[in-house]
């Protein structure tokens, strides 16, 4: 390998360049000095001159080479596309209008000894593009331009949630017992303490913790791990946003969110009319708001209810498609339908309000509607975003619940929640008035990139294992 150094002094990005230089005319010499650095794109060699096209991060600029002016000159013309490179010369505009850096020095900074071939061009092989996402962001600008909107559009939640007086926390991701939503665990095992451990499938049984112990607004964005199959919509582990509001019902958090990511579109894309697919996607405020019954009615025409009786619940869910089991109560089977038949023909946004008890364990109580929780999920592009709750404050009521998801996991039931005694002891000391919602920051950024698949907007996505 050759003598690469161990740091390299470089005075501006090329996006800086652009941004003091571009109004230069046709042929005109700035007398300004500087060093850039990065990756070189492309490479043509003319002899007694030799242009290259030099990509950082921030963007790209030519470097103008002369033999005449240009240290090492054969030695830079044989660099090949890939290679990282330090250099430093006079900014320039050609007479073709082409902003460059007149080339005086340069050193080689990081040898490419796997060639890019034309793969700068653009890789289109989506394997490649998840596997090899160091080169995957390097050949494609579309890759590298939704990676930059979810940074900014993640960093614009933390504000806005912290100028609304929301207090980001961070709480375990090895727990000791997997709870907070429905879902199969990754286990481990702790050497020390000779236990097995649960990757976490949700931080919300923590975060209400916290609201218990005085901390009245927290969220935490951070990774959630489910042991479940890989799809369009689902990796297993994937970016989760959960806030928790004291005196706040799940009315208040729908005005909230909708809030939040219409906000979240005007910052990354600059307004609120969408389009996702092809198709119109408008997230402008107020969403329409409307129950699970009355969305089943109006896109399954099945009219039912949880006093139904379950026999026709039965058969109208198998006439859906679902494979009914025993277990499966009122509620249960309504979810069923609504998801086989409803769901993802709501193209929104839309607030699907008013969920089933039997459904909801962690869910306060309908006011006004026995048998229902104030849960709602927000609907957008037929899927779900995002789902919040007026939180159960009750304990002896959550004691209840959890009896019933253990009698669930004992009948076969993986993705049951089991009896968290710490978190019902916790309840014991009173949980206020309370409201939670979680967002999938990947199904977002899907959304506001405009994408079809979480891997496209996660970093390094689970894939099978490669091929020998």
């Amino acid at each position: 390998m050759a003598d690469i150094p161990y740091r390299f002094d470089r005075t501006d990005d090329t996006a800086a360049l652009h941004d003091s230089f571009d109004d230069l005319e046709p042929g005109a010499e700035t007398g300004r000095v500087v060093s850039v650095a990065g990756r070189l794109m492309l490479m043509r060699d003319q002899g007694r001159l030799a242009f290259a096209t030099l990509r950082d991060s921030s963007g790209s600029v030519q470097l103008f080479a002369l033999a005449a002016a240009t240290a090492d000159f054969a030695g830079f013309a044989k660099l090949r596309i890939g290679d990282w490179v330090g250099a430093t010369g006079e900014v320039v505009k050609t007479r073709k209008g082409e902003l460059s850096v007149k080339l005086a020095t340069w050193v080689l900074l990081a040898e490419a000894r796997r060639g890019f071939g034309d793969k700068w061009r653009g890789v289109s092989d989506v394997d490649t593009r998840y596997r090899q996402r160091y080169m995957d962001l390097w050949a494609n600008e579309d890759s590298r331009q939704v990676f930059q909107l979810r940074s900014r559009a993640v960093s614009f939640i933390r504000r806005w949630l912290e100028e609304r007086g929301f207090m980001e926390v961070e709480t375990p991701i090895l727990h000791r017992i997997a709870g907070g939503a429905h879902a199969k665990p990754f286990v481990t095992h702790h050497n020390a303490l000779g236990n097995d451990l649960f990757l976490r499938i949700a931080p919300e049984l923590y975060l209400k913790r916290l609201v218990v112990g005085g901390f009245e607004r927290v969220y935490e964005i951070g990774r959630v791990f489910r042991n479940e199959g890989l799809s369009p919509r689902h990796n297993p582990e994937f970016t989760m946003l959960e806030a928790y509001a004291a005196y706040l019902d799940y009315r208040d958090l729908m005005a909230l969110i909708e809030e939040l990511v219409a906000a979240v579109a005007v910052d990354a894309r600059g307004t609120t009319e969408l389009s996702y697919g092809g198709r119109p996607l408008d997230l402008t405020p107020p969403w329409r708001r409307a129950t699970m019954l009355e969305l089943v009615e109006e896109h399954a025409g099945l009219r039912v209810d949880l006093t139904t009786p379950i026999d026709e619940l039965r058969a109208a869910a198998s006439g859906a498609g679902v494979k009914v089991e025993e277990s499966y109560g009122p509620g249960k089977l309504i979810l069923e339908i609504y998801e086989k038949t409803t769901e993802a023909a709501l193209w929104g946004p839309v607030f699907v309000v008013d969920y089933p008890a039997e459904v909801s364990p962690l869910a306060r109580r309908h006011r006004a509607l026995d048998g229902w929780v104030e849960r709602f999920e927000g609907i957008v592009a037929g899927r779900e975003l995002c789902n919040a709750f007026s939180e159960l404050v009750d304990p002896d009521d959550q004691r209840a619940r959890f009896d019933d998801q253990a009698a669930a996991r004992a009948a076969g039931d993986e993705e049951a929640m089991v009896i968290d005694e710490d978190y019902l002891r916790a309840l014991e000391y009173g949980l206020p008035p309370t409201a939670g919602l979680g967002m999938g920051i990947d199904r977002l950024i899907m959304l506001l990139a405009d994408v079809p698949s979480i891997r496209d907007v996660v970093l390094f996505p689970t894939l099978r294992p490669e091929a020998p």
